[in-house]
């Protein structure tokens, strides 16, 4: 395996360097890694360029050679095609290589491409995070990781070249089972904060008023600290689109359902966003959900 000829760290593969995978990148970079990596955007294997990060031609020499392959990738059906499918990587891992798949995808997929990876004798640890671009940029990440305890620590350290919140959740899969209840609270929280707010603004309430009483007290949270004056503001600019947020909680409704759970809260907020979605704000912030609860409300215009 490939380490660099000015460090005793070893060679980290990446494969997915959309608005989440860069900053992940240059964190490893900070930390010593030599990072080799590839995407299929033109746009952003130039970026990569432009800050110094070695690119490969395709995902395939990405991987040779390499200690650690990360992929940070949009679904499931990515993931499978890159790690598992027909034309993808397998084959080119090196022995004894760590594979750490960061993307937010099924359980059940990640525990498939784990079976098909042990038999070539790769270990594979899955570990979806939070925090969003901003724990991305800091290095802040919190990473949920299933996998086997030997994989987990080999992992470790590369980790930790990206967040401050790493822990193993159990077996292949449980990382993705974490990430779900995860997003299940995001996607209910910023519900909870929109529905709020337009009881608020509805009997003419100062909003920003509001969400500093509600910050100090029970009501607080991540979202209303760092999401709430992008609501007040009417600010839609986003961190994590409101595509990705559905995907999410897709795959916790498929979750629920493969074991037959009845979760309402869930079920309420994929059909709120999926009605921001029918109004075209897909490409959106997670946030602009406030828009939903505009329309519900009639305060489109306030």
């Amino acid at each position: 395996m490939t380490t660099s000829p000015t460090t005793s760290h070893p060679l980290v593969a990446f494969i997915g360097a959309g608005v989440m995978g860069r900053p992940m990148i240059a964190n490893l970079k900070k930390a010593g890694f030599p990072v080799r990596a590839f995407d299929q955007s033109p746009a952003a294997m130039d970026n990569l360029r432009s800050g110094g990060v070695e690119v490969a031609t395709d995902a395939k020499s990405a991987v040779e050679g390499a200690a650690f392959v990360i992929t940070m990738l949009p679904d499931t059906p990515h993931v499978q095609n890159v790690l598992s499918g027909e034309n993808g990587v397998g084959d080119h891992l090196a022995p004894d290589c760590v594979v750490i798949d960061m993307s937010t995808i099924s359980a059940s997929g990640i525990q498939a491409i784990g079976k098909l990876l042990e038999g070539k004798g790769i270990a594979l640890v899955d570990a979806p995070v939070s925090g969003g671009v901003k724990g991305a940029v800091a290095g802040t990440l919190s990473i949920m990781c299933g996998g086997s305890s030997e994989a987990f620590e080999r992992a470790r350290p590369v980790l930790s070249g990206m967040g401050t919140t790493i822990i193993h959740a159990g077996e292949l899969g449980m990382g993705q089972v974490f990430k779900m209840c995860n997003q299940l609270m995001a996607g209910v929280h910023i519900q909870a904060m929109c529905e709020a707010f337009a009881l608020c603004r509805s009997q003419g309430g100062d909003l920003n008023l509001l969400r500093e009483v509600l910050a100090g007290g029970a009501a607080g949270s991540w979202m209303l600290d760092n999401l709430g004056p992008q609501v007040i503001s009417k600010d839609d600019s986003a961190g994590f689109r409101i595509d990705l947020q559905l995907k999410d909680l897709r795959l916790a409704g498929e979750a629920a359902f493969e074991k037959g759970l009845a979760l309402p809260g869930l079920a309420m907020a994929t059909a709120l966003y999926l009605e921001a979605r029918a109004h075209g704000e897909g490409s959106n912030g997670n946030q602009a959900l406030f828009r939903t609860y505009d329309r519900l409300t009639n305060q489109l215009d306030s």
